[in-house]
């Protein structure tokens, strides 16, 4: 019986995997095993780097507001507090948006913030 082997599915395979490294540097993109290996690493950071971009945008959403609270007289805590009290439900990228685009529409938040605390 003739040997037989799986030739075009193994080439469209390579091919494949070959083309998602495509754009790397040296070996990473012209050998199968190197272009594999830097795919499969390529994929896991992805996926990591996914998860991290939320906390990075979340920290710089609460940074930004943190320093429009401090040009009000407020620490961001306090903002914070006095917001729930006063049942404004402002998430925090909608606060940053507000507080770096329009300074006096978030001292007026700030002012409702100040009376659901008192």
């Amino acid at each position: 019986m003739p040997r037989s082997t799986n030739a075009p599915a193994s080439r469209r395979r390579r091919r494949r995997r070959l083309d998602q490294a495509k754009g790397y540097r040296g070996a990473r993109k012209k050998l199968f095993r190197q272009a594999t290996e830097a795919v499969d690493r390529a994929m896991r950071m992805a996926t990591v780097h996914r998860r991290r971009k939320k906390r990075e945008f979340r920290a710089l959403w609460i940074a930004r507001v943190s320093a429009a609270c401090r040009q009000n007289g407020i620490s961001y805590s306090r903002l914070t507090e006095g917001l729930n009290k006063a049942g404004v439900g402002l998430n925090r990228k909608m606060l940053s948006e507000i507080a770096f685009h329009d300074p006096e529409g978030f001292s007026s938040i700030v002012e409702k913030a100040k009376a659901g605390l008192s």
